[in-house]
């Protein structure tokens, strides 16, 4: 069978430019428009109708309120088709590549997701008997066990929430060992060099140390004679919180000896674990000479990343602070797990908890389902993907952009804003990605780097989507270097147009309020 095109065009007409397309509904062909849900809805309507309930009484006295919540009502249909809308004007790790630097977006597999609701992890509560949950004392202590043994250390706090959770962990434990020493009210200085994620000099701070910021040097590493000259009067020293790689995307040569020499002026050294996932089973951080180090497990692990939480940083400790370590902890006692909940005598300068209970147990079970499905091996080629699809993007990208530093990098590439020509910004480009159907990379950070665009791709991209996101940016950049002034009206494709991000941010609108109602009579 075919269509009769008698008296009528099959071919399209000459097209117009999609910015000037405008349509009667507000929406993008099937990327349907959605207003507020206090636009849309009304008090009167439910989507259930349940009868009021005879023989109750109220037991609110006289706090009962007086007036309605004026909250929204939709019907059933209205409130599926509202979220799901909603939910197309996402991006997700599940919709495409997720270029954010630094962040790690990493896939999350669906073998975890099922393992975590099995009963017996997704169905328990932390405060049943501890002989009820042998199970999961047990697969945390399995975790526990991997993680030291990944970073050759022998202690492992498991219960910070997140990344900036176990930094925290990790500087009190130095605030602890330092109050045993009885050197707390001298040594008050913590060097974090320049590229550091803020959490590093924030988390210092927090602790009641005062930070000194190490400079860069033109590879991008920590500068040795800066951090040399700052050593020479050490007796205040507390330690050093160093990223490695590093946020410029590099892994820091010296680090051995900047380990050695911390440990000589008497302080300790913190890792940032964030980019972990770059060195699995290649280096072992403990034979660097760290003291401690967080390990984002979304990041490293797979675990899901964002929205909020929950989380889970665990904080792996030296000999050295492994006494003032936070409790709770897994102990083993011939086939029975238990959780330790105080310490006694060694230890006794540790700091106590960091919250209620262990930690995130829905993140521990996906974590553990990830290093088991891949194994010792599997960990190491998913980091060896990882910095290989890093350095596809940056020979691919060099031609047209510039790259922050010369030669190779690690897990993610960096690239400066020098090839605009200064009148296209790094925020041009980012907003223009969204228009070819990408999350903007990470923009302006690290601030070593003027106009910084850092693009992390992790390891489970493929050759194709690689290509097709460097085809995207090399378009892109080809424009921007040509001085496209119409990049700075992007993006064009989007819901929602370009917004004042300054006055977004200092007068954000944070309230729905009704429209003022139209005047009765004309004046």
């Amino acid at each position: 069978m075919t269509m009769n095109s008698q008296g009528r065009s099959t071919a399209p007409a000459d097209a117009t430019t999609i910015s000037d397309i405008h349509t009667i509904s507000g929406s993008r062909g099937l990327l349907q428009r959605e207003d507020l849900i206090f636009e849309t809805g009304c008090v009167n309507k439910t989507g259930v109708d349940l009868p009021k309930p005879k023989g109750t009484k109220s037991r609110l006295g006289g706090v009962m309120r007086k007036r309605s919540t004026e909250l929204p009502g939709l019907s059933e249909p209205e409130t599926v088709r509202h979220y799901v809308r909603l939910s197309q004007k996402n991006y997700a790790i599940d919709l495409g590549l997720f270029p954010l630097g630094s962040c790690t977006m990493k896939h999350n597999p669906r073998l975890n997701e099922k393992v975590a609701r099995m009963p017996g992890f997704s169905d328990i509560h932390p405060l049943q008997p501890q002989a009820t949950v042998q199970g999961a004392l047990e697969l945390i202590d399995q975790l526990a066990t991997w993680l030291k043994t990944l970073t050759g250390m022998p202690a492992v706090a498991m219960s910070p929430k997140a990344g900036a959770h176990g930094e925290f962990c990790g500087m009190m434990a130095i605030r602890g060992a330092l109050m045993a020493r009885g050197e707390i009210e001298t040594r008050t200085r913590v060097l974090v060099p320049a590229s550091a994620h803020g959490t590093n000099p924030a988390t210092a701070v927090q602790c009641g140390f005062k930070v000194d910021e190490i400079k860069a040097d033109k590879r991008g590493r920590v500068d040795m004679e800066d951090f040399k000259a700052k050593l020479e009067d050490s007796s205040d020293i507390a330690g050093i919180m160093l990223t490695n790689p590093n946020t410029c995307g590099l892994f820091e040569t010296d680090i051995c000896e900047i380990a050695e020499l911390i440990h000589e002026a008497g302080g300790y050294f913190y890792c940032d674990g964030a980019n972990f996932n770059a060195i699995v089973g290649r280096v072992r951080p403990g034979d660097l000479g760290i003291d401690a180090m967080h390990i984002n497990l979304h990041k490293t692990f797979s675990t899901p990343h964002g929205g909020g939480g929950p989380g889970a940083g665990p904080t792996v400790l030296s000999e050295a602070l492994a006494d003032y370590a936070p409790v709770p902890f897994v102990v083993k006692d011939e086939d029975v797990y238990s959780l330790v909940e105080e310490t006694e005598g060694e230890g006794e300068e540790a700091f106590g908890r960091l919250c209620a209970f262990h930690g995130q147990m829905g993140m521990f079970t996906r974590a553990l389902a990830y290093m088991l499905s891949h194994g010792a091996d599997g960990l190491k080629q998913a980091a060896e993907d990882a910095v290989l699809n890093a350095n596809y993007i940056q020979t691919r990208l060099k031609t047209v952009m510039s790259p922050a530093f010369d030669g190779y990098c690690m897990h993610e590439a960096l690239f400066s804003d020098a090839f605009t020509g200064g009148d296209i910004d790094t925020l041009d480009i980012s907003k223009a990605l969204i228009d070819e159907g990408y999350h903007p990379m990470t923009m302006y950070f690290p601030l070593v780097v003027h106009g910084a665009m850092l693009i992390e791709p992790t390891e489970t991209e493929s050759k194709a989507e690689l290509d097709r996101f460097c085809d995207a940016l090399t378009g892109i950049a080809e424009r921007a270097a040509q001085g496209d002034e119409s990049l700075k009206g992007a993006p064009y494709l989007a819901p929602m147009r370009r917004l004042d991000e300054t006055q977004a941010a200092r007068k954000p609108v944070l309230r729905w309020t009704p429209p003022e109602p139209e005047s009765m009579a004309a004046e």
